[in-house]
């Protein structure tokens, strides 16, 4: 299927999971030219094959130097870049009191750092009023008891994306703020007897809803938005909140 993407030059990273794995299929699809980042080689041959195009680079986003080098493939199989889309999520579960250093670091490398590296090689090779895409979450401005790591790093995201911009006004930087979604593989490391604790908790405090949305339909929404605004350059969208119409668990609509 041809669609509003097709023929743009994308970079997505975090490719091989969630968000970013059905984004970069739905863009292989539309006739973009896509190269597909993550750590996992063979998740990647798994998307490039049913996706039925695009090229897989491994790389690691929170290691020294990988940024860099996964730009500069991207950049010598596309050339300038249109679309860079960074999906790349870690969190870890636990109280504050449980919570370690190590695992404060953790998180930052990957999703602050992570960014932080990628922007830093990405911008030089974007065309001119490309966008950068970068997945945020719903509990920046909704805390849940557990996810400190994560939303800290998240809000730290979105500052430092408002300083890019600030800048760079050549490029147009966006932050999608996405609430509960499915299928993926967000908190699949999480051990479940916390995950539980801390479910009871974000229920009790209603900050669950009855229905996460759906992931696929997440990606089709990123596909018509920004392939829409890359043939409009004097629009920016600085900041998309999505999050299921559903009410929270234990209330009516």
């Amino acid at each position: 299927m041809t669609g509003v993407l097709a023929g743009k030059r994308v970079l997505v990273i975090g490719a091989s999971a969630g968000i970013g794995q059905a984004f970069a299929e739905r863009a292989v699809r539309e006739d973009a030219q896509v190269v597909l980042v993550a750590r996992r080689a063979d998740k990647l041959a798994e998307t490039v094959s049913r996706a039925g195009g695009g090229t897989a680079i491994v790389g690691d986003v929170s290691a020294e130097g990988d940024p860099a080098k996964v730009v500069a493939q991207a950049s010598e199989e596309l050339g300038s870049l249109d679309l860079v889309y960074f999906a790349v999520g870690y969190a870890t579960l636990g109280s504050l009191l449980d919570t370690t250093a190590k695992q404060w670091r953790e998180v930052f490398e990957t999703n602050v750092l992570g960014l932080h590296e990628t922007l830093r090689a990405a911008v030089p090779v974007m065309a001119p009023n490309a966008i950068a895409a970068v997945i945020s979450s719903e509990i920046v401005s909704h805390p849940r008891p557990g996810l400190a790591t994560y939303s800290s790093s998240k809000a730290a995201v979105e500052d430092a994306l408002r300083l890019w911009q600030i800048e760079h006004p050549e490029v147009r930087f966006s932050c999608l703020s996405v609430g509960a979604t499915q299928p993926t593989e967000f908190g699949s490391n999480f051990d479940p007897e916390v995950l539980g604790e801390m479910m009871g908790k974000w229920t009790h405090r209603g900050l669950s809803q009855e229905r996460f949305m759906d992931t696929q339909e997440v990606a089709h929404f990123c596909a018509v938005v920004y392939g829409a605004a890359l043939s409009l350059p004097s629009l920016n969208i600085e900041y998309i909140s999505l999050r299921s119409p559903s009410p929270v668990v234990g209330t009516t609509a």
